[in-house]
């Protein structure tokens, strides 16, 4: 089955929203062997929405649409697609029940607001898809050529709800015996390694992952590696995609961290949880932020003590207990600093592992010696120190969250070379 999907809203067009949809519904359709052949946005008019639908139908026969369901004078999906399919509107009571049950269950009052009443109207001859999740329900129009459109809500947190609760199981009954064929991924996650190294590290295998496409995708957190089978079966895919991997992390070693959608964080918090130890950090440049990824794990409390925002020298002096000297000397942005400013948040929070990161966010304050992106990181695990510089690359929050990511991996990598010894 082929799928075309058009997304709606002006926010759409204007760049104020990412199409998040469009990305969710590639990857669950996938997995049934459904493929989305092509994704269009369009704005909220009317007559623009009729021409894209029409046009998808005539290619495919099959059209998903997310937004413009809900109850103000932007929301025209239902009577645009209506009028593709030469439909009119009705009211359906049974919904403007529902919604006023609703509105009357929320506190919001007994009389509901009178747009709401265009929620209930609903296509001559279209199917509901009920909406567990939020207010408007999403419509399934269909002609006597078994062409179809299904209307899904555009928020995000409605549109995946109805889609797994509703049209996910309407189009697997409908692909029947013929959803053999599905195309499934598998993400191994790098760190600490570039895209060229990665590549090169790869070409003696990639003989091992013949029948496999693999992309590499590198961002801020390190470069994932995307393995994807098309056109086999889920068993086999899941085979060969599980073969593939075991291979890849073989290769690369300690620079793969994880899988899928896997955090560092919880791989540094799982090591501390290993070795029943405790963690502090000391932060200049990055205010915080690693201290911020850290607490956003649940459970990270049994592991992580807090730390320092060391922004300033005279902090770093007088509560990390960084010398005069070193200041002096090597800088704030130094490797001796961060030794340190490691060491000193340690002592103070006795703690047994602690990590320090300081350095040139930018966009000011570089020197032709220490230019924007300059980050030096120390770890002192009870004692044992490792530090190093780098030179980061990228705007101001980027440099930021480089430098927790490259923290964190010197935390991990402490932590092995720990649990090894």
């Amino acid at each position: 089955m082929n799928v075309e999907l058009v997304t709606i809203g002006n926010e759409l067009l204007l760049g104020f929203t990412l199409d998040s949809n469009g990305a969710h519904l590639a990857r669950e359709l996938a997995a049934i062997g459904v493929s989305i052949v092509r994704r269009t946005s369009v704005g909220d008019e009317a007559t623009a929405i009729a021409a894209v639908v029409r046009e998808a139908l005539d290619r495919t026969g099959a059209v998903i649409t997310t937004g413009g369901l809900g109850p103000t004078s932007d929301d025209l999906t239902k009577p645009s697609v209506a009028a593709v399919f030469g439909r009119s509107m009705r009211l359906d009571e049974g919904i403007l029940e529902a919604l006023r049950q609703r509105w009357i269950s929320r506190g919001w009052g007994t009389e509901l607001p009178a747009a709401n009443t265009q929620q209930a109207m609903i296509p001559d001859g279209a199917s509901i898809l009920v909406n567990r999740h939020g207010s408007a329900p999403g419509i399934w129009l269909e002609d006597e050529r078994a062409r179809w459109v299904a209307m899904l809500p555009g928020v995000p947190r409605e549109m995946r709800g109805m889609f797994a609760d509703e049209l996910l199981p309407k189009l697997r009954e409908r692909l029947g015996a013929s959803a053999t064929a599905v195309v499934v991924s598998r993400t191994v996650r790098t760190t600490g390694i570039s895209e060229s190294l990665l590549a090169d590290t790869l070409k003696p295998v990639e003989s091992a992952l013949a029948g496999l496409s693999l992309a590499f995708l590198p961002g801020w957190a390190g470069v994932d590696l995307r393995l994807t089978s098309r056109g086999r079966s889920a068993g086999e895919s899941a085979a060969r995609l599980d073969s593939a991997a075991a291979v890849l992390r073989t290769a690369i070693g300690s620079s793969v961290y994880g899988a899928e959608t896997d955090d560092l964080v919880r791989a540094v918090l799982e090591r501390l949880r290993t070795a029943g130890m405790t963690l502090v950090v000391a932060e200049s440049c990055t205010g915080g932020l690693l201290g911020s990824r850290i607490t956003a794990i649940p459970g990270s409390s049994h592991f992580f003590l807090g730390g320092v925002i060391a922004y300033s020298n005279e902090v770093k002096a007088t509560h990390l207990g960084v010398g005069d000297n070193t200041l002096i000397k090597h800088g704030a942005v130094s490797e001796a600093t961060a030794r340190e400013m490691a060491s000193g948040v340690r002592a103070r929070y006795r703690a047994d592992l602690a990590v320090s990161i300081t350095g040139v966010a930018g966009p000011d304050g570089g020197t032709p010696e220490k230019p924007v992106g300059t980050v030096c990181v120390a770890v002192d695990l009870r004692g044992v120190l490792t530090s190093a510089r780098r030179q980061l690359i990228g705007d101001r929050e980027e440099v930021r969250l480089r430098s927790t990511q490259w923290a964190l991996d010197m935390v991990r990598q402490a932590l092995d070379r720990d649990l090894s010894s």
